[in-house]
């Protein structure tokens, strides 16, 4: 019996089975909208570290697009 876990966005059952290619998401939108959150800096994993601590320089887009680029067709799900 294949595990059952709720979406983390809108709360649908989702079967954790290879075949469910958007898990622990029920869709590419609940998906794409968790990762809006993410990116909006309305979601994050607690580190510890405190306020006065240096923060790192994140990467610039191109860098991001350029390793996007050559990701292989099969990277990107519809």
């Amino acid at each position: 019996m294949p595990t059952v876990v709720n979406c983390p966005h809108c709360q649908t059952k989702v079967e954790w089975i290879p075949t469910s290619q958007f898990r622990p998401f029920c869709s590419k939108q609940c998906q794409l909208i968790d990762l809006g959150e993410w990116a909006e800096e309305g979601k994050s994993i607690p580190c510890g570290a405190s306020k006065d601590a240096e923060t790192t320089e994140l990467p610039d887009i191109e860098d991001i697009e350029a390793m996007l680029s050559q990701q292989d067709s099969g990277f990107f799900k519809d």
